[in-house]
Formats: structure tokens, sequence, C-alpha cells
């Protein structure tokens, strides 16, 4: 990412209080730009129409449509556009459904305002993020029987999908595996292909709760 590059922000979240306050915190980084706040689902599905932001900072429980609906709703019509869901819950039930809906990353409204920040920056360059709680979640999850268990990824895609599972792109995958990005980025699509999921966010996912790494 360019120094200079301001990433758009949209908060959706049915508190008031709540909105106000990521507001605030937006505003005291200067490479982040609060575009809009949606108070629901629909809203939300209206303001990424309007202002095509760059990360969503999402509400899981709402009235209405909940967040995992409603990010859905977004990645099929915006799919550039990265999610993070922002919530009080860590059950493994909503930390599911919000990667499968295509969120990059599940975060918890406890957060240090820093650890928000770099999130924020690592959705924009297409890295996940995941609490702690919902690593736990996924793992705990890994317990119950699986079809498609991974077993057929080579070691050198292990070796891959735990890198991804750091958090590293495809050039910082190739440059710690001495390779070309060319044959990371290959590594990265045999895994997903092998996985039958979508996105480096449900590989890592996969990963964890199926402990392939």
């Amino acid at each position: 990412m360019e120094e200079s590059k301001t990433i758009k922000v949209l908060i959706t979240d049915d508190h008031t209080v709540v909105r106000n306050g990521l507001s605030s915190f937006l505003m005291v980084y200067d490479d982040f730009d609060l575009v809009g706040e949606a108070r629901n689902g629909e809203q939300a599905i209206q303001l990424c129409d309007e202002l095509n932001p760059d990360v969503v900072l999402m509400d899981l429980v709402m009235p209405g449509m909940d967040g995992a609906t409603t990010t859905r709703r977004i990645k099929e019509k915006h799919p550039k556009i990265q999610i993070l869901a922002l919530t009080s819950y860590k059950e493994r039930e909503q930390v599911q459904s919000a990667l499968q809906a295509g969120a990059i990353g599940y975060l918890l409204k406890d957060i240090s305002a820093d650890e928000l920040a770099q999130a924020i920056r690592q959705a924009f360059i297409g890295n996940p993020t995941l609490a702690p709680e919902a690593v736990n979640a996924l793992v705990q999850a890994g317990r119950e029987p699986e079809i498609n268990l991974g077993h057929d990824l080579s070691d050198r895609e292990r070796e891959v999908l735990a890198l991804m599972v750091e958090g590293l792109n495809n050039q910082q995958i190739a440059e710690r595996l001495f390779v070309s990005q060319s044959t990371a980025k290959s590594h990265v699509s045999s895994i997903l292909s092998k996985l039958k999921v979508s996105t480096r966010t449900e590989a890592v996912s996969f990963a964890l709760k199926n402990r392939l790494v």
C-alpha cells in the first residue's frame, strides 16, 4: 500500500454510540477517510453502491438484515470491497457465518485502537485478521467431521498455507520461500481449489478449523 493512499472506510452498526466512537477513532489516523455511517444492513448496501468504500466495519447482530447477510450482499455486488466483522460475539456459528459470507476478518469490539487500525490496513491489501477468540472457535469446530480435510495438499502447499495463516500476501510468501510471485500465486490458487474455497480468508478459516497447519 502506498503511504499516500487514503483508505475509505464505512461504518455499519445499529448503535449510535458505537458509530460515534468508531468515527472518533478513525479521525485520529491520517490514512483513514470515514466516507459514511450505516445504521442497518439495507443502508450499508445502499452506501456501498453510492460511496464505494475500501473497507467496511460490519456489526453482525442488527435489526432486520443481519451482518452476515449484509456482507454476502455487498460482496456479490462489490467483490473488491473488504469487510471486517466487528462484533461482541465470539460464538463459532457467528464466526463461520461471517467468514463464509465473505468477511476478510473477524474482530471483537474490545480490540485496541491500534489493533483495529492495523486490521483495516491489512484488509485493504487483502490480508485477513482474526481475533484469537475467533481462531479458538474455529479450532473447536475442527473436532467435527469434515468431508474434505485437505489431505491432498502437497508439502509445499501446506507450507504456503501456513504462511497464509500468518497473514502473508503473495509477494511476501514469494520472498519467504525464495520463489517468484507467480509461483506463489499458483500455489495459492491450487490450495483454494483443493480446499474447495473461493477466498484466502476461507482457506485460513478451513486450515485452522481442520488443523492443517
